[in-house]
């Protein structure tokens, strides 16, 4: 539109972009086939959340008219809601850190699919916060079909959130998760029953969920945790503890102050 002001950028939101930008230049000279792709979510863009718009409604739609839609929809989330493009800077962040096959930010930015569900979820959840409860479910929807990883808008999640792989990640309503937590696949946040009402779990920051866990009913998974591959979660687990077992029991003290930044999955 019009005489309107210049955005403020942050200095972060410019070193990412600008990052972005470059190894898209980079990645467009070493394989010309890309460059149709690169033009579409960076090159062409003006700035970090209208490419995340556009390549996140892509994902999820069938056709163009459908992806044109849902990107307009981001577009007003984004302008409105400053918190969803801070939160995918942050996650990127984490997954460069944390991820050891992420070369560097246009990876996960175009091909993550961890990163485009996560996005996909604060984008659902500032409509949800909006009131757009049917949009919100829309997008839940979509992504649960287009990605594999099905997570209710009501849910509330931190920055620098890793969903590693992500397939059949799930999460519950009133499920609460803080900064800085790292998940492996087929990871479930769910409920035991069908009782109504905070219901789901809260997960601490600087906690490790390994692949397959499944973290059941309204308890709390403490600070540093630490939840071993396959394990099921009926009760809370307390900070800097180790849980394992079909069910959990605490099997001892995590060696990392934040195993989420560590990835160490070993018990």
């Amino acid at each position: 539109m019009k005489n309107q002001p210049p955005s403020v950028v942050t200095a972060t939101e410019a070193s990412l972009w600008m990052e972005l930008r470059e190894r898209a230049v980079a990645a467009a000279q070493a394989e010309p086939v890309l460059l149709p792709l690169l033009e579409r979510y960076v090159l062409g863009r003006r700035d970090f959340g209208e490419g995340l718009a556009r390549r996140v409604a892509e994902r999820l739609a069938d056709s163009p008219s459908e992806a044109g839609a849902l990107a307009r929809v981001f577009d007003e989330v984004l302008a409105r809601d400053s918190q969803v493009a801070q939160q995918a800077r942050g996650d990127i962040r984490a997954i460069l850190e944390r991820d050891p096959a992420a070369e560097h930010a246009l990876m996960p930015f175009l091909w993550f699919k961890g990163f485009h569900a996560i996005t996909c979820h604060r984008l659902a959840h500032s409509l949800w916060k909006a009131g757009r409860r049917e949009m919100a479910f829309h997008i839940q929807s979509l992504a649960s079909a287009a990605l594999g990883v099905d997570i209710h808008p009501a849910a509330t999640f931190g920055t620098g959130i890793l969903l590693d792989h992500a397939t059949g990640f799930v999460a519950g309503e009133t499920a609460v998760v803080d900064d800085n937590v790292s998940f492996l696949h087929e990871v479930t946040l769910g409920g035991t029953g069908k009782t109504r009402g905070d219901r789901h779990p809260k997960i601490r920051s600087g906690v490790l969920v390994g692949a397959g866990a499944k973290i059941l009913g309204n308890i709390v998974v403490g600070v540093g945790a630490k939840i071993g591959a396959g394990s099921v979660v009926l009760t809370d687990v307390p900070a800097h503890a180790t849980a394992a077992g079909v069910p959990a029991v605490v099997v001892g003290q995590s060696r990392q102050d934040a195993p989420a930044l560590d990835m160490d999955h070993t018990i």
